[in-house]
């Protein structure tokens, strides 16, 4: 089965044309790679109400799967973890801690200043979708599909009630 999945650029300088977005690309194609029906790009500014009313969007659109890339960090305005906190059910904090712990071996230990979370949303009467939030760099977006990129049709799975593969 082939599900949906949306990736969310955010960031003020990627939305203003200042840089080009270069995360949101890479989650994208490793999505599209896994098989899942990618939703067309999405960059949008450091704003925590915007955040969280995209990340509702995709998942009323059919979204099963979103990863949002940037503002996850410490600076003033890395918004999205805030945005997507009040969202979530409840937390997957074993995937955050291994893309974090993943990221470390790469990058001098930075990987461990992000704040991102990985939790199930449930919105209104729709199926409960995934939401991760992987750093704004390519480096944590590759970071976070080679943790997360196995799992993604299974916790889908999970999320549907599905048994679990003990094989």
């Amino acid at each position: 089965m082939s599900y949906r999945a949306a990736v969310i650029t955010c960031s003020d300088r990627a939305a203003a044309d200042v840089y080009e977005d270069r995360s949101g690309p890479v989650l994208r194609d490793a999505l599209t790679e896994l098989g899942f029906e990618v939703e067309p790009a999405v960059i949008i500014p450091d704003d925590a109400q915007r955040i969280t009313e995209e990340i509702k969007r995709a998942i009323r659109d059919g979204a099963r799967v979103v990863i949002t890339t940037g503002g996850t960090g410490v600076a003033p305005r890395d918004v999205t973890v805030e945005a997507t906190l009040p969202l979530l059910d409840y937390e997957l904090p074993g995937l955050m801690e291994e893309i974090r712990r993943h990221g470390a071996t790469t990058t001098r230990g930075m990987s461990l200043l992000s704040r991102g979370l990985a939790g199930v949303v449930s919105l209104d009467d729709l199926p409960r979708a995934l939401v991760i939030n992987a750093p704004g760099s390519r480096g944590g977006a590759r970071d976070t599909i080679h943790v997360v990129g196995s799992l993604l049709n299974h916790l889908v799975g999970q999320l549907d009630g599905a048994d679990h593969d003990l094989d």
